[in-house]
């Protein structure tokens, strides 16, 4: 999940519940990306894919390891674990920005996420390896009681004191608390911070540039999970075709 999220500046006229005041509700424009997000099957497929994917590969990496003990698989939670999504869309329906993070907070402490396809089955897969599992997420290290909880009324493997990071140090060194005693062999997420420090810029050309230069690290020891209800290229401006648009029949 990235925290540091942005609203889009494309503004639509909300009907119903959505409308502010009678006027328009500028996050009405995520309506799509949610609705992807949330009911879509390619995106449920995308999510069990990318889980198949660290499935094969952390197989790979066991028929080399001499001490599987010795290993760690990284998690992000939000969007790569744990769903969010009916928590955006009664904002998305209120109206509500979804980087006000007073919903965040109540949601965390008492909503009822569910898990994203295929994260339960994997998750189980790489404890019953004897791997260890890393929990690494930016929910406020305030509301690490409430996501201990949460992990554990899901029935998730390997949760802890330790085991759970959040927000606080940055990412980067909470990946090197894990690294000082294990080797990360395969991180998971929704947002490329996740995966190294060089992705956490504001430049999302930078961001695009570093994806070419470690293009081969995706797939092998970094998994992306699709998030398109947030991120840092919400408020990005789209390139469009400059041809004058022309309609035919057909």
């Amino acid at each position: 999940m990235f925290r540091s999220l942005a609203i889009g500046t494309l503004c639509i006229m909300a009907t119903g519940a959505a409308a502010q005041d009678g006027g328009e509700c500028p996050i009405s424009a995520h309506a799509a990306g949610l609705r992807y997000q949330q009911q879509s099957a390619e995106v449920a497929a995308l999510q069990i894919q990318g889980f198949n994917i660290a499935r094969m590969r952390l197989d790979a990496i066991l028929d080399e390891a001499e001490d599987p003990s010795r290993l760690a698989v990284v998690f992000d939670l939000d969007e790569t674990v744990i769903d969010n999504t009916p928590l955006l869309a009664r904002d998305l329906a209120n109206c509500h920005p979804y980087d006000e993070w007073d919903t965040w907070r109540h949601w965390e402490r008492d909503g009822e996420p569910a898990l994203v396809p295929g994260a339960e089955a994997f998750l189980d897969y790489v404890d019953e390896q004897g791997v260890t599992i890393s929990y690494i997420s930016d929910r406020t290290y305030d509301q690490k009681d409430a996501t201990i909880a949460t992990l554990q009324d899901l029935d998730l493997p390997q949760v802890s004191e330790q085991s759970v990071q959040l927000l606080g140090p940055p990412k980067e060194e909470r990946r090197s608390n894990v690294s000082a005693d294990h080797e990360i062999v395969m991180l998971l997420g929704d947002s490329l911070p996740d995966f190294e420090a060089i992705f956490d810029v504001e430049s999302l050309t930078e961001q695009r540039d570093a994806v070419m230069a470690n293009a081969e690290e995706f797939g092998s020891r970094w998994i992306v999970f699709p998030n398109a209800a947030y991120g840092a290229w919400t408020d990005a401006e789209l390139d469009a075709w400059d041809a004058e648009t022309v309609l035919e029949e057909y």
